[in-house]
This record gives structure tokens, sequence and C-alpha cells, in this order.
């Protein structure tokens, strides 16, 4: 434990000994009852955390109803006199207690501005229209009193607005995206918005793989296959990812040649308008060992919007297994990529008696409509 002082000096009160921190080798609970909370969000391979304590509507004894009294009361708007330490010109702490610590792992932006990798001293200025949000380089402090403007690392504005009650301070992450989190600040009937954003999260995952494609797994062939199918869904990275896909199907480099291996080495090369693309896709197909195997390779063709090629796997599992489930749904699907609405419901209509259960054959019903309506399948 540590000294307590309340969120915000709201008048003048002379020192006394429990301002004081507690001595630095006992741990006691956390002052004034407010108790330390943690909060984690991942964006992809960035992380992170804010780590506050946490005041209360009612106070430490939770018989004070200061609803209504929290914001420009409790917490002053504005800078204000802390009277301690000389800090005549301070901004609240975003908490109780120790510094509000907001930690990042990877460079990020806040409200569209650069943060670098780090740990900050969360601080804010309160205000009825705006609030502006404070990361100090110094994180270890006791509150904003040895706040200093030239440690700022960054300062953003944002505009609270009103929330369902929280009798306790909280920080929560109101949007969570591979690329986007929203962190909010909420107490009493109001919260503190703070959008923070990574540049191009899927670079980082490149990056990442890169280095664990520098040890051991890089002869494994599954983990080569699955980080080269990475680069091709995300359409990134692609002739690494095509160096990646062909170290996966060598069996010098512990490579092996199945379905998957050949299946995404295939369409990476046919997505780099590589003329073996076919040749090597077929190669795949010859491998599956069921038509299901087959119907996805097909699949990801028609995503790539190569209908012919998609065509040349579909006839050649359909020979191995003539009319098996899901094959004359892939039929249909390439025709109805190519415009040929009649043969599309023909292999439509002819799969639905196949479907193996209700979610597929309303799948398929779904299609059939599509079809009929001259939309375009997904």
């Amino acid at each position: 434990m540590k000294l307590f002082r309340p969120v915000a000096a709201v008048a003048a009160a002379a020192l006394t000994l429990a301002a004081l921190p507690a001595a630095a080798d006992v741990t006691l609970p956390p002052s004034g009852g407010n108790q330390k909370a943690t909060v984690i969000q991942h964006m992809g391979l960035v992380t992170i955390q804010v780590d506050y304590s946490s005041p209360n509507v009612h106070g430490p004894s939770h018989k004070d109803d200061r609803r209504g009294k929290i914001w420009g009361g409790l917490v002053p708007y504005g800078l204000h006199d802390l009277e301690w330490n000389d800090c005549k010109q301070c901004p609240w702490r975003a908490g109780a207690n120790e510094n509000t610590v907001l930690t990042v792992s990877h460079d990020v932006k806040v409200e569209g501005k650069p943060l670098p990798a780090g740990a900050y001293g969360l601080h804010m200025l309160a205000g009825k229209d705006a609030f502006t949000v404070i990361f100090s380089k110094r994180s270890h402090d006791w509150g904003s009193y040895w706040y200093d403007p030239k440690e700022d690392a960054l300062r953003v504005d944002v505009k609270p607005s009103a929330s369902e009650y929280h009798e306790f301070l909280t920080y929560d992450f109101d949007v969570r995206e591979l690329g986007k989190s929203v962190l909010a600040l909420k107490w009493e009937d109001l919260k503190v918005p703070l959008t923070i954003t990574v540049d191009e999260p899927l670079q980082l995952y490149v990056k990442n793989l890169r280095e664990e494609l520098h040890g051991g797994a890089s002869w494994d062939s599954e983990a080569l296959e699955a980080a080269a199918r990475f680069t091709l869904e995300n359409k990134i990275a692609l002739d690494e990812g095509l160096s990646w896909a062909e170290r996966s199907v060598k069996p010098t480099l512990g490579g092996r040649e199945t379905v998957q291996t050949l299946g995404t080495l295939g369409l990476l090369q046919a997505e780099l308008g590589k003329p073996e693309a076919v040749t090597t896709i077929q190669k795949a197909a010859a491998l599956a060992s069921q038509p299901g195997d087959a119907y996805r390779l097909g699949r990801q063709l028609l995503t790539m919007k190569k209908p012919a090629d998609a065509l040349t796997v579909f006839s050649g599992a359909d020979k191995r297994w003539p009319g098996a489930w899901p094959l004359d749904v892939g039929f249909a699907r390439v025709y109805a990529a190519q415009g040929q609405k009649a043969k599309a419901l023909e292999y439509a209509r002819k799969a639905l008696p196949k479907a193996p259960n209700e979610p597929n054959k309303k799948n398929l019903e779904s299609i059939i409509k599509k079809i009929e309506a001259g939309q375009a399948l997904e």
C-alpha cells in the first residue's frame, strides 16, 4: 500500500499523517478501499493493458451519495491545485491512488496521433464538453502529485458522453477489432471514449511469421503452408507466401506434397499469374481422398474469380466420385459465375436431394433462389 489521496482535491486540507506513504516494506489493503483493477485487450498481436485503482460513487464507506457530484466536483474541471508537492496546476489521475497506467506492446495511434510502445501514466483534464487525455512518460508515481507537462508523450482531446450507471470507476473496451479498439473510462453516468488503432495490423503478423519461420517451424510443412495460406487469404506479402508454399512441398526441406500444401501453392501461383498454377492445382486435386477436398479447392478458385480453373477441378473430381455431394453444388457455382443460369439451376436442383443435412439443404435452397433472381453467389 502507498498513501491514499482523494481522486481529486475539492477543498483545501492540511497535511496529516494519513496522507503520507506507508512503509515500503509492508503490504496493506489499498488506500481508501479503492481496489486495484486491470483490464487487457488484444488487437491481433497488439496488447493494451490498463492498471488502475477504482473509486466508487458512494465513497469508501459506501454511504456517501455523491451521484451528481463527481464531474466538476470530486473530479474538478481543468487543472487544479493538489496542495501537495507544489503541484498547483495538475490534471486528474484518471483513477485513484497510484498512477493509472496504460501499457501498449506495439506502436499505436490514439485518436489518430502516434504513441510509441511503452507504459504511460494516464491523466485527464475533465470538462463539460471535452476531456484532454494525457499520456505521461512517468508511470510509477502516486496520483498526479509529480505531474510535469514537460514529460507528456501525447495529449488528445475527446468528447465524453452519457453512459449507463457505473458505481465503480471502470475501464472497458467498447470496440474490439483486429486493428481498432475503443477504450472507455466509465464512472457514474459518464463515459470517456478513447480510440486506439494499429496501422496495418496484418503486416505485424507477416513480420511475426518471418521470425517464427527462422526457427524450427521453417522445417514444418504444416506451419509453412499455414503461413502461406495466411498471405493468400489476406492478399498480403504474396511473393513471400509463395516462397513459404514452395518450401512446404519440398521433401528436402521437410515439406510434403498433400492436398493442402499443393492446393495452397497452386492457388498462390494462380493469384500471382504463374502458368504452372493449373498443373499444381490438378496435382493437388488428384491427391484428394474425398469429394469435399476437391470442392474446397474449387471454391477457393471461384473466390479468386477463376471459374474455368474451378471447373477443371470439379470435373476431375466428378470422374473419381460421379455425382457425389457436394460436386454438383460446385458445378452450380461455376456456371452461375459464368452467367450460365440454366446449367447452374440444373446442377443446383440435382444436388438438392443429396444434401446431407438440413443446414446444407437450406443453404442450397438459398443458392437456387439467388440463381433464379440473377444474384451473385458468395
